[in-house]
Formats: structure tokens, sequence, C-alpha cells
């Protein structure tokens, strides 16, 4: 092939191949142990945004236990992401059809008593009665279900997946099963999110694009068309986008992260959250980074996760077997494309939406769903490396990586 001429445009699919070279590593445990330290400084700088939120907010005998609320959170998280990079995709392949079936009855759990747990009219939540008030929302573990399902699906059709009887219309169906099921939550964020990790699964996975985008132009479009003219809360919120409704929450929040100038106020020192700003600590957590650390710590965050996009491709491109690459790709897809809608919602570039920020926001389902959806992709790396470098002790030398 020719070299490129000076000055020849660069087409945007000889961008991503130039892209995809440049990214492209030989052993897959190198960006997934990088991609760990990412998960972890996140988590870490989320543990203090949350302990700053307490400080002010809470009764010096509740701060201490809501502090150590939030370290046993997180350090469970770091247990479910081991416990995941044990297991890895493969691991729980066998048994897709019966959590697909369990994601759909919990969704459908969140309108049953005594399990719903409604918030501000929402029925996003279910409630276990185990003495101790424990909830948690189905529709983050159902995106991650769906995206292993359709990764599966697309490995066993092999070339039937270009189909659209056969290939693309049983696994759209199942995603329309469960959009529909998020939706009248009512959570059309979630809904939507859902369905774009399905659809880029399936578009990955061999499915031919002219079908999926037309799908997600059609159910997408349609649904925040309906919703816009059906939904009042929808409408409201789509309204605030537009400017022609005023919200105090959206004006605070904007106020709140643009108030810390360059540097930010300080640790603890945001005062917002005690001037009638609610979801601060969850939903806009964003806006607490540019009240307290400023431009910089908003910098900061922003730099954390371009890191965690650049290490999720690099470890998605070093994976030799399909599914596991497929699954890798629709998990650590979900958790970059939820953290990129909290970032627009925040800074006003999307519609007002409950979406909380991955590893900083306050919010047990969010933090160990995409810790655990990280450790899956961690395990696919684990998986690869012992492929390449495999530990046999017969034949172990000096110079061997098996031996000590």
């Amino acid at each position: 092939m020719a070299a490129q001429g000076v000055g020849e445009q660069l087409t945007i699919m000889g961008f991503l191949d130039n892209l995809a070279r440049k990214a492209e590593v030989h052993d897959p445990m190198r960006p997934a142990t990088r991609l760990f330290l990412i998960v972890l400084t996140l988590s870490g700088l989320g543990f203090l945004l949350q302990a700053s939120f307490a400080a002010t907010t809470h009764a010096p005998h509740e701060f201490w236990g809501e502090l150590r609320g939030q370290a046993l959170l997180r350090i469970l998280s770091v247990g479910v992401m081991l416990v995941a990079f044990r297991l890895g995709p493969s691991g729980l392949r066998r048994l897709l059809p019966h959590l697909v079936v369990l994601s759909a009855l919990l969704l459908l759990l969140v309108f049953v008593e005594p399990f719903r747990a409604a918030r501000n009219g929402a029925f996003r939540w279910v409630e276990l009665p185990l003495g101790a008030r424990l909830t948690f929302q189905p529709s983050e573990l159902a995106r991650i279900v769906v995206v292993l399902w359709v990764a599966d699906r697309c490995v066993k059709l092999g070339p039937r997946v270009h189909d659209l009887r056969r290939g693309v219309l049983p696994m759209l169906v199942l995603a329309l099963v469960f959009f529909v099921l998020v939706l009248v939550e009512t959570d059309l964020g979630g809904a939507m999110l859902l369905l774009i990790c399905a659809l880029s699964t399936m578009w990955v996975g061999g499915a031919r694009m002219l079908p999926v985008g037309a799908s997600l132009v059609a159910i997408g479009g349609g649904a925040i068309t309906a919703a816009s003219l059906f939904v009042p809360y929808m409408r409201n919120r789509i309204a605030m986008w537009f400017g022609q409704v005023d919200n105090g929450q959206v004006s605070g929040t904007l106020q709140a992260l643009k108030s810390g100038g360059l540097f930010g106020a300080g640790f603890t020192h945001g005062g917002y959250r005690n001037d009638g700003v609610p979801y601060l600590e969850s939903d806009y957590v964003f806006a607490l980074v540019g009240e307290e650390l400023g431009v910089i710590g908003m910098w900061l965050v922003l730099l954390l996760w371009i890191a965690f996009l650049w290490c999720a491709l690099r470890l998605v491109l070093s994976l030799r077997e399909r599914y596991e690459a497929l699954a890798t790709f629709g998990l650590l897809l979900s958790v970059a494309l939820q953290a990129m809608v909290h970032v627009q919602v925040v800074s006003g570039l999307a519609p007002p939406k409950g979406m909380t920020l991955p590893f900083l926001s306050d919010g047990g389902t969010s933090l160990i769903v995409s810790s655990f959806a990280v450790g899956l992709a961690l395990g696919a790396a684990r998986k690869t490396h012992e492929e390449l470098y495999p530990c046999i002790p017969s034949n172990a030398t000096a110079s061997s990586p098996c031996s000590s």
C-alpha cells in the first residue's frame, strides 16, 4: 500500500485504523492493570467526595456512620471486582439464559409489593425485606446481562449474524423487551443506555450496520418523542434543557459547577449542598467536583475517564477469543457511556437525568455493578494472558514466567 502523501486528507476509517494499530498490545494484562488502577483512583476520589459531602450535611455521630458505610461499600466493590476477575465473561456464559430470566423478573418486581421502593414517582428500585433497608436498581444489572447475552449470541450465530431474520431480529427483540421494561419504570435514560450498549455490541459482533442503526433511530427516537409528548415529567425536563422552564435544581447545579473557579472552594468548603441544591452527592456529583476542586479537579476526573477509555480500547483489541472481546467491549462501553451521560447532564449538554457517575457517586448498585463489569473485563484479560503464558509446573524453568 502506498504511503500517505503529505497533506493527504485522512478519512475517519483511516483514523480509526491508525488508532487501533497504536492501541493494540500483545499481552492484555498490561492495559488491564492500568485499568484496575484507574478504577481504584476513581473510587478513592469518590470516597473523599462522599466524606466531604457528609461532613457538612450530617451530625457528627451520623457522619462517622456514613463514612464507615462508604468505606465498607468501596471495599466490597473491590472484592466484587476480584471475584469477577476470577470468573471472567466465560465463567457466566452457561448461566446466561437463567440470568436473562432473573433480570426480567427483577425488572417486574419493582412494581410488586412489598418489594417495590418508589421514589419521586418512579419505580426503579427493589427493596429486600431483610430487616435492614436494602435497595438496588435492577436495570443496572439488566444492562450487563443483556450485553453478555448479545455477545454470546453473536458468537454462536457465526456468519448467520448477518442474516436479518435469524440473526439481528431475535437479538433486537430481546433488547427491545428489556428496553420497554426499563422504560416503564419510568427511566428513559437508563432504557436508552441499555439499548445503545446492546446495539453497539451487536454491530461490533458482525450485525449489519443499517438494521442496527435504523433500529436505534426508530426505537430511541420514537421513545423520546412519545415521552416528550405524553409523559409530563419528561416533557418538563426537555423544556428545562431548552430553557423554556426554569428549575432551581438545574440552575443551582450549574452555579455550583462554575463557582469553584480554577482551584475550587476547597475540600469540605462547598456551600451549595446546604443551599437547597439536592443530589450533589449522587446524580450531580460532577458539580460537587467543580465546586470544591475547581477546573483542575474536573480535568483530573475527565482525564481519568479518558485514560479509562484508552485502556479499555487497548484491552479489547488485545483479546483473542471472540466472545471475551465482544463481552468486554460491551461491559466497558456501558460503564464509560454512563459516565459520559452524567457529565453531559451536569454541564447542561443533555436534558436532566438521574444517572450516577460510576465510582464517584453515592449509590451502591451503580458502584457494585460497575465494579462487577470492570472485573469481568479484567477476567477476560487474565484468560488471554494465561493462554499466552501457560503455567506448566513440570516444564517450568528458571526463565519461565511460572517460576518463582
